[in-house]
């Protein structure tokens, strides 16, 4: 799912009853409620009889399963026809529009990550932006569906969006040509230094394999042996929880992966090394996991997972924070549930809702002067209105000590782009690395 990245687990029933919609329905289940339930049937008879205009059954039904879910956290929802269709497109891999993946945030569209290499992208809409207006309409208050629906069209035709940026005072326009979005999740390179690059963009099916197949496609463009490896999890939102236990048993011998521990004994599991992968695929050698605050969910699991097991050295900024499992129940043919069911923990036991996962070393993008502000004022899971409540104390004060006066982190971007680098985390990543295995490469 890409608008606030879930999970998607095998379902856990089979098809649940909608509330009674009928009068006569309603006066049977009302003798035998709860006070709760009374006032609930009460109100929806009073509407009915008494509203300035007449109201539909399934309007109201439907307004009264929003409103639940909408009491509990902000990844639950009733996915039905258009908005049911777009998450399964999503899995399928492939649509036509602008390639970023948002949600509403108190009215507003706020964009969580920009897929790479996505028009979006391209046209300069960063993580942390807020969408105001399409076509120069106003799209605040309006159901996301509803935007979304706007935002996506043939690909080949534009669209103008509004973007509100923090940190800026004034709101600018930018027009976007809409493609096909063919979801890669998983691009790597060969950089100087036999340094292998990875990318992981989404969690979808075979991520574990595509990445264990990169590995062997770098190994062998190699001139040598390889002298260390980039994964990179940045602005990645997250997908299939089963993938993000495949790649990380990718690398990983023994111990615990991930837990996730719900209300149920069902929905309680251990996941382990050894279960998915025989050994490390890349024995020895070292590795370097880059995050952000677009890194949630799955690549909270990984990135989590490595560090525990000081299998990797974290790179780059704190992580998003969700460390929640949603899984999708079928109501019907027609409609499913995205319940939250479960937290996952860390092999340690940390649990990553709200505090996300802390870097190792912080990294900040100095090659784009607006990462820090950005960064700064980036809304995290702990800032979205009804979240799960988790373990955060102790985390501020020592990431603002870390901030202060770095003299590793002084260029400014102008500087950077003079030496040639666009990609300042991933040049930190690439430096460490070559510094480690010994390795001199001369920058022209």
């Amino acid at each position: 799912m890409k608008l606030a990245p879930a999970i998607r687990a095998a379902a856990l029933c089979a098809a649940v009853a909608l509330v009674p919609a009928t009068t006569s329905a309603i006066a049977q289940v009302e003798g035998h409620a709860s006070p709760e339930f009374a006032r609930f049937f009460a109100t929806y008879q009073r509407i009915k009889a008494s509203y300035v205009d007449p109201v539909d059954d399934e309007v109201l039904i439907r307004g009264a399963i929003d409103g639940m879910l909408g009491a509990l956290d902000p990844h639950s929802a009733y996915l039905d026809g258009a908005a049911l269709e777009r998450l399964n497109t999503m899995i399928d891999g492939n649509y036509q529009g602008l390639g970023i993946s948002v949600q509403m945030e108190d009215g507003a569209v706020k964009v969580i990550s920009p897929f790479r290499g996505s028009p979006a992208e391209t046209a300069g809409i960063h993580a942390g932006d807020y969408i105001t207006h399409i076509n120069g309409q106003l799209i605040y208050g309006m159901d996301l569906n509803d935007a979304v629906a706007q935002m996506r069209g043939p690909a080949g035709t534009s669209i103008e969006v509004t973007v509100f940026r923090p940190g800026r005072e004034n709101s600018f326009d930018v027009t976007v040509t809409r493609g096909v979005i063919e979801l890669e999740p998983v691009t790597s390179e060969l950089l100087d230094g036999n340094v292998g690059h990875i990318s992981v963009n989404e969690f979808s099916a075979d991520v574990g394999a595509d990445v264990r197949r990169a590995i062997r496609e770098l190994q062998s463009q190699a001139t040598g042996p390889l002298a260390g490896l980039v994964l990179d999890l940045r602005r990645n939102p997250g997908g299939s929880l089963d993938e993000a236990v495949a790649l990380s048993d990718l690398f990983l011998s023994d111990g615990q992966i991930v837990s996730q521990r719900g209300r149920n004994a069902r929905d309680t599991i251990y996941y382990d090394a050894e279960t998915v992968y025989r050994g490390d695929a890349i024995p020895g050698l070292p590795m370097i996991v880059l995050i952000d605050e677009g890194s949630a969910s799955a690549s909270e699991i990984v990135a989590g997972a490595l560090q525990d097991h000081h299998r990797a050295l974290i790179m780059g900024e704190r992580s998003f924070g969700k460390g929640s499992v949603q899984t999708l129940l079928p109501l019907g043919p027609d409609a499913a549930l995205k319940l939250t069911t479960a937290r996952y923990y860390t092999p340690s036991g940390r649990s990553v809702q709200e505090g996300g996962i802390e870097p190792d070393i912080r990294v900040p993008q100095l090659s784009d002067p607006d990462a820090e502000r950005r960064n700064r004022l980036a809304l995290r899971e702990s800032d979205l209105r009804g979240h799960l409540v988790g373990e955060i104390a102790g985390r501020d004060e020592s990431l603002e000590r870390d901030r202060n006066t770095d003299p590793r982190f002084q260029l400014t971007s102008e500087q950077l782009a003079e030496q040639g680098v666009t990609d300042f985390q991933l040049d930190y990543a690439v430096r460490t690395l070559r510094r480690t295995a010994g390795v001199r490469v001369a920058r022209n």
